[in-house]
């Protein structure tokens, strides 16, 4: 068995619900719950070095919490979930790490395609995945083709992928649009944008969390978060529960979303 099947073994089906969680979730305002959650994991790497284990066991750990808070936000009737699951910048990582994060990835999707494809979860990736290997390439468009007709949980996997290069990308995009002439200057809009970027045909971000404490967006969404409500835990990303979720959702529960409005 390999470092990585060995690391998924050891972190396995780590945490479960309660009933006082099942309680709490059903306690959730159903008339506001935020369509699109994205969230920044961070502290896989942190999480590792606090117990003298290799980062890579935080990667393992992390992938056990992924698989939880899937659950969890079916479970609430989320409808979006974007997680940001490798950034443009993590390339620059050691690259026995990046190996490792590449393996992780090709080992989770075919563990968990078949049951997300039984339990209507929509498979999405966004980002460049003209950087991954031929072979992870294509684990991700089999299980995007093997779910794209679910509907119950749209999962976005942001694998390198960068808020900057998704622009970047969409500029391009409608750059050639209007020197073919299928778009002039003067028509575009916000819209033409949104609809160029990897999430086109999707609300943006009610809610952004934040885990392992810091204040920054890393990046992520860009465009998209322009209005979401931020939420920062100080809770590394393997440590992250349904708990931690269902609150977070509460907080948000409890905002004015003015828009720049006044009200």
């Amino acid at each position: 068995m390999s470092i990585v099947g060995k690391l998924l073994s050891l972190f396995k089906h780590k945490s479960a619900s309660s009933p006082e969680l099942d309680n709490s979730m059903g306690s959730l305002d159903q008339s506001s719950l935020p369509a699109h959650v994205a969230v920044i994991m961070d502290g896989n790497g942190r999480w590792a070095c606090k117990r003298g284990m290799p980062r890579s066991a935080g990667h393992a750990a992390g992938a056990e919490t992924v698989r939880e808070i899937i659950k969890a936000c079916k479970d609430i009737g989320i409808k979006y979930l974007t997680l940001y699951s490798f950034s443009t910048e993590n390339w620059k990582r050691p690259t026995e790490e990046v190996s490792i994060l590449m393996e992780l990835f090709e080992r989770y999707m075919k563990a968990e395609l078949a049951e997300m494809k039984a339990k209507g979860v929509r498979v999405r990736v966004i980002g460049d995945m003209d950087r991954l290997s031929a072979s992870l390439a294509e684990v991700f468009r089999a299980s995007m083709e093997a779910t794209a007709d679910n509907d119950s949980l749209i999962l976005n996997l942001a694998v390198s992928y960068s808020g900057r290069d998704e622009l970047r990308r969409a500029m391009g995009a409608l750059a050639g649009d209007i020197l073919d002439g299928r778009l002039k200057v003067e028509e575009l809009t916000e819209a033409f944008i949104s609809d160029r970027l990897d999430t086109a045909g999707q609300p943006d971000p009610d809610l952004l969390i934040r885990t392992g404490g810091d204040f920054r967006v890393s990046n992520f969404l860009l465009w998209q978060i322009a209005y979401t409500e931020i939420a920062v835990v100080d809770v590394l990303w393997p440590d992250f529960t349904r708990e931690h979720l269902v609150k977070a959702i509460r907080d948000y529960q409890q905002r004015e979303r003015r828009f720049g409005e006044v009200k």
